[in-house]
């Protein structure tokens, strides 16, 4: 894993203890104890994440959020205290929806074949303009498929990049989600889009 995480809290002891934790986990660490070392530290080493507290000596955590224009700002908020096992935990869940979303275009948000559009941002998913409820990890597993049409998964996979490798659970979760889906689009009358490689496992097809 060569993922970047730039940890900035003036609080040095607990910044180093979460240091520890996300590198035992393979994480590349940089920390910053000021908002002027943060603004440094990111210009330099472009991390993918950035674990910031609000409250620095000598600046705004939430100004130094806007001014590194992190995507859409801060994705998850938690109080102090917190168990550094706790951020670990959020970073990755960060870093697997990320990847959930990266398509060869990163930019891409909106995936349309046929009469099947799916809109990231707006987590909304239609058939033939008709609106389908699908949420959550639901959503997830349907838009890990539908933006690599085509390709077979199978439920470990699927399993891996949706809830994660560290996650607990049973692959036959991911079984029901897609029953879940099917029966949301079979409602609405709809073509089924996930369809069964038997043997093998699962993959998006579009009419």
């Amino acid at each position: 894993m060569s993922n970047k995480v730039l940890v900035v809290d003036d609080e040095k002891e607990l910044a180093l203890i979460v240091q520890d934790y996300l590198e035992s986990e393979g994480f590349n660490v940089y920390t910053a104890f000021t908002g002027q070392e943060a603004y440094q530290v990111f210009e330099r080493e472009k991390p993918d994440i950035v674990v910031l507290d609000i409250m620095l000596p000598d600046d705004d955590g939430m100004e130094i959020c806007r001014s590194l224009s992190l995507g859409l700002g801060a994705d998850e908020y938690l109080t102090k205290p917190y168990s550094p096992a706790v951020i670990v935990a959020h970073v990755k869940a960060l870093l697997r929806r990320y990847r959930i979303q990266n398509t060869s275009d990163r930019s891409a948000h909106v995936i349309k074949k046929g009469k099947f559009l799916m809109d990231f941002q707006e987590h909304a998913v239609y058939t033939d303009e008709v609106p389908i409820d699908i949420k959550g990890k639901e959503f997830e597993v349907l838009w890990f498929l539908a933006v690599r049409a085509g390709k077979v998964f199978t439920k470990e996979q699927i399993y891996d990049a949706v809830w994660g490798e560290d996650e607990f659970g049973e692959l036959s979760t991911v079984t029901v989600h897609i029953r879940k889906i099917r029966s949301k689009f079979e409602k609405a009358g709809s073509y089924q889009y996930i369809k069964t490689i038997w043997g093998v496992g699962y993959k998006f097809e579009h009419e």
